[in-house]
């Protein structure tokens, strides 16, 4: 018998399942407060989604003016379907209509799979890119 195919679209999901798929990921600060991550999923510039049989796997977002800046917010993807390719699947798609845009950013923890994840997508930490640059951050 076959794996299931999983399908990258573009979609908000529900908040239920948004909320399940933050915590199954430890990012408990983003689910404390539910009205607030649903607000964030509706203004997010663009959201897709990984399903498989139609459960909700991962979920990747961009915010931004679309113009010259697209921000990679968020990449999530469920613990158990971790290395199958799909977080990079998730980050192929949402980014997809701002292959024009000139700044592609996003924020994310220091954990070195972080970093092996995203430079494998074409990331640059902004200490490393050539010519230099910063970047700053102000948590609340």
């Amino acid at each position: 018998m076959s794996e299931a195919v999983v399908v990258v679209r573009a979609e908000v999901p529900a908040l239920a399942e948004a909320l399940a798929l933050y915590d199954a990921v430890g990012w408990g600060a983003y689910t404390q407060e539910p009205a607030i991550l649903e607000q964030a999923l509706a203004g997010s510039r663009h959201v897709v989604t990984a399903r498989r049989d139609g459960v909700l796997l991962g979920l990747a977002r961009v915010v931004g003016d679309g113009a010259v800046l697209a921000y990679l917010q968020d990449v999530l993807v469920c613990p158990e379907a971790q290395g199958q390719g799909i977080g990079r699947r998730l980050v192929e798609e949402v980014l997809a209509p701002f292959d024009a845009v000139r700044q592609q950013v996003l924020l994310t923890d220091a954990e070195p799979g972080q970093r092996a994840f995203h430079e494998a997508l074409g990331f640059v930490e902004a200490h490393d890119h050539d010519p230099g640059l910063r970047s700053f951050v102000r948590l609340r």
